[in-house]
């Protein structure tokens, strides 16, 4: 089911305000909470940034000096494939604040190069992960839980006609 989600956008980088490019992230975050379920209206905000950005968010929230391709700041302690409730919404805006995601456009775009796909399907793919990421799912360890997340990821890429 289709739900109105709140889904702002902010880029850093001053060449970066693609509104092309802000349309198909909404539309990849939305259709990511809506593969898994999710039946309420969410607000998430996205930070666009590059490398030395993302570097400084990373050490500021994580102490990690190094950049990333993407950070992923949940607003709920949700465990996998667990839905946000009622319970969670603002009354302010009758949305689930969901939580916050960081992306770097320059390790996107490298990652993009590096794995031999187009920038769009790294974008998304990257924004998909934080979505999940959001919804509680991790991948700390390399076993079931790292497993369970990327099938979630290639099902939502999948339906975005963006698979491998």
């Amino acid at each position: 089911m289709k739900h109105e989600h709140l889904i702002t956008i902010e880029s850093d980088i001053d060449a970066l305000q693609d509104e092309e490019l802000f349309a198909m992230l909404r539309e990849t975050i939305s259709a990511a909470l809506d593969a898994e379920g999710v039946d309420l209206p969410c607000e998430v905000n996205v930070l666009l940034t590059d490398d030395e950005g993302i570097q400084e968010v990373n050490e500021q929230m994580r102490g990690v000096n190094a950049p990333t391709d993407v950070l992923s700041f949940p607003m709920l302690e949700l465990a996998p494939g667990e839905h946000p409730t009622a319970e969670d919404e603002d009354p302010g805006s009758d949305t689930v604040p969901l939580g916050d995601m960081c992306i770097s456009i320059e390790r996107a775009q490298a990652q993009a190069q590096e794995f031999g796909h187009c920038f769009a399907r790294e974008i998304n793919y990257l924004a998909v992960h934080s979505v999940l990421h959001l919804l509680g799912y991790d991948h700390m360890d390399e076993g079931p839980m790292k497993a369970q997340m990327r099938e979630h990821e290639e099902t939502v890429m999948k339906r975005l006609d963006l698979e491998r």
